[in-house]
């Protein structure tokens, strides 16, 4: 059986005899570790510990939305700035420059079946170049952005809330994609909106993942429920799940293995922390969120598939936009895969996971201005 253990403050022993509560960390904010004691993650793992949470100013909405676009467009740069350049003032509006679109369309990682739609649709930009649509390439580039809000707002992005509480949010995703660090981003995020989290160290297979969520959740004041090394993932979401009920909690958000996605062991473990997780909380798991790397591009597709066949994916979190010039990669996600992008990583400190809104993400890619409108 698992064991579980309730973090302390520094200096306060547990009385001899009197075993430990049942795993979770207090739901008080926890004062944060020494910053020279970090987890050590195992190599390969990508998944490094997060800076530690700034205390922010309040700040009005427009100025919260003004940030939003710039964190967004600062980590859209590489992906914008490999497009930007085929709408330069002054560029002739012919069948040349639509090439040279759907060139760079390909070069960022929009997919073959988005970049036909896009090029070579009904109302694609080669058939309306051909109607004479653009006198020049500013109103081409407006024309693609109109294409691209109306692509991926077929799909809706907004997170998933539960009628009763709490709301369970499963997250998978393989090594090194982010998925530890957009666990503790997201439970920011709520924890900033007012909701109450707790978590479920549920990827006992890797000693790391585990003290890398635990740090978070010291940091961030919230609960966390873990399991001793190689213990049954299952068993600690179940535990996770009596918690959240048991202090009426907004959300839980449980952590799996995320190791080789071919494996069938991890697939049978994935499937069986579902069924756990719905037997205690009906619905549950009412969100299941797949973290994918941006950087790897059409590789992140075939990961996503794979989990597919496991578990009912309903949304994608893509880490990393800022690290790469292949930011396509989030509408080829949303038509292929049929599953919308519901955040995207464009940096490394705690506010860098966005929600993702069509409107300002094809802003922020195709907009040469420096502000929202």
């Amino acid at each position: 059986m698992a064991w579980f253990k309730r973090w302390r403050s520094p200096g306060k022993e547990e009385p001899e005899g009197k075993p430990a509560d049942a795993g979770t960390a207090p739901l008080e904010p926890a004062e944060p570790p020494d910053e020279t004691s970090t987890a050590k993650e195992e190599p390969g793992s990508g998944d490094d510990p997060l800076p530690p949470p700034k205390p922010e100013k309040a700040k009005k909405p427009e100025e919260k939305k003004k940030s939003a676009w710039s964190i967004l467009r600062r980590g859209l740069a590489k992906t914008r700035e490999s497009i930007t350049g085929l709408f330069s003032l002054g560029g002739k509006v012919d069948e040349t420059m639509v090439d040279e679109i759907e060139a760079g369309l390909y070069g960022a990682d929009f997919g073959p079946e988005t970049v036909a739609e896009l090029i070579d649709g009904e109302a694609g930009l080669r058939s309306a170049c051909k109607e004479k649509k653009f006198s020049e390439s500013g109103q081409v580039r407006d024309y693609l952005k109109n294409l691209l809000k109306d692509n991926l707002k077929r799909r809706d992005n907004r997170l998933i809330e539960a009628e009763t509480k709490p709301t369970v949010i499963l997250v998978s995703g393989v090594n090194g994609t982010g998925k530890t660090t957009s666990i503790a981003k997201l439970a920011h995020r709520l924890t900033s909106e007012g909701k109450t989290v707790i978590l479920a160290a549920a990827d006992t297979f890797r000693a790391a993942a585990v003290e890398q969520l635990t740090i978070w959740s010291q940091r961030l004041g919230i609960a966390i429920v873990t399991g001793e090394a190689d213990s049954d993932p299952a068993s600690v979401a179940y535990r996770a799940a009596e918690q959240a009920i048991e202090d009426k909690l907004d959300y839980l958000i449980v952590d799996t293995a995320g190791r080789l996605h071919t494996q069938v062991n991890l697939m049978n473990e994935l499937a069986k922390i579902r069924k756990v997780l719905e037997k205690k909380i009906g619905g549950a798991p009412h969100e299941s969120l797949l973290v994918l790397d941006a950087t790897t591009g059409q590789n992140a597709l075939q990961q996503a598939s794979n989990f597919l066949e496991a578990v009912d994916i309903s949304g994608i979190v893509l880490t990393k936009l800022d690290g790469t010039a292949k930011g396509g990669i989030v509408v080829a996600i949303n038509n292929r895969l049929q599953i919308p992008v519901k955040f995207v990583g464009v940096g490394e400190q705690i506010e860098d996971l966005q929600v993702f809104e069509p409107d300002g993400f094809v802003d922020a890619l195709l907009d040469s201005s420096e502000g929202p409108d």
